[in-house]
């Protein structure tokens, strides 16, 4: 390991992954990934989806908590049930940033995979009533997009906090907790004021959230709604259907990305002073 460069040991760290990946029925994970979109489906009003201002909203949200569930799932035990094996290596000549960029390309690819069957399968259900054109690019595409960048931001999200942990039990502990920052704290069920307002522009949630709702045009749908008039005062700002707005959300959540993938680098370069 010692005389590997970092693209080397990157490229046998992925291999490592997908092969550990289909060793274990790793595919399992699309199942689930069907079975939770498929339940969600079921629950959104369809003949309301796209025509009303609130089904939207609830639909959209529904959609969010599913995504993140899947991605921060992917990851929240990968690196931390390894971490022995990781320490040994490391002292062999193991760049922890390999590991960490193999483990994140590999994620990658699983992410892109479940978006597909997000998107496809949702598309199934809602297709009827689905309007033809988002901000930019057909809906279709641009309901991909948010899934896939939701997906695998929450998945960076899970692959940093399994660097940060050092056991697979301290990791099921803690996802619960950012499972429900990422949703309470997103500002769309509750209204946020002060300092809980600015935490929620760090939540993943939250950008998805504004993304799904830009490309569905909510904006239009809430503007004769009485009864939702409030809500949509306070969020409108959040759904102005333009391509600048619309794109600058998908950067944020690019950022996400980076900046999870940066702190799982630097926080898993302290393996060898575990005490364990």
């Amino acid at each position: 390991m010692d005389r590997a460069s970092r693209g080397k040991q990157i490229k046998i760290y992925v291999g490592k992954c997908f092969r550990v990946f289909f060793h274990e029925h790793g595919w399992k994970l699309f199942i689930s990934t069907a079975i939770i979109t498929v339940l969600i489906a079921f629950v959104i009003d369809r003949d309301k989806m796209f025509n009303d201002y609130a089904a939207t909203r609830n639909g959209v949200f529904a959609l969010t908590c599913g995504c993140i569930w899947i991605g921060i799932f992917n990851s929240i035990q990968s690196v931390c049930k390894e971490r022995d094996i990781i320490k040994r290596e490391h002292r062999s000549g193991l760049h922890i940033s390999s590991y960490v960029i193999a483990h994140t390309v590999f994620e990658l690819a699983i992410s892109f995979v479940e978006s597909l069957i997000v998107t496809g399968l949702f598309c199934a259900f809602f297709a009827s009533n689905m309007p033809g054109f988002g901000v930019i690019l057909p809906t279709v595409i641009e309901l991909w997009l948010a899934f896939f960048f939701t997906i695998f931001a929450s998945d960076t999200l899970g692959l940093m906090v399994s660097c940060i942990v050092k056991t697979p039990t301290t990791a099921m502990t803690v996802m619960p907790f950012v499972l429900i920052i990422q949703l309470v704290m997103s500002g769309f069920i509750f209204e946020l004021k002060g300092f809980m307002d600015a935490v929620s522009y760090l939540t993943v949630s939250k950008w998805n959230l504004n993304a799904l709702c830009t490309t569905l045009n909510v904006n239009k749908l809430g503007e004769n709604n009485i009864l939702m008039h409030q809500m949509y005062e306070l969020h409108k700002d959040d759904y102005i259907f333009e391509p600048g707005p619309y794109i600058l959300k998908f950067v944020v959540l690019i950022g996400f990305i980076l900046l999870y993938t940066a702190i799982s680098i630097i926080s898993l370069h302290f393996v060898d002073k575990d005490k364990r």
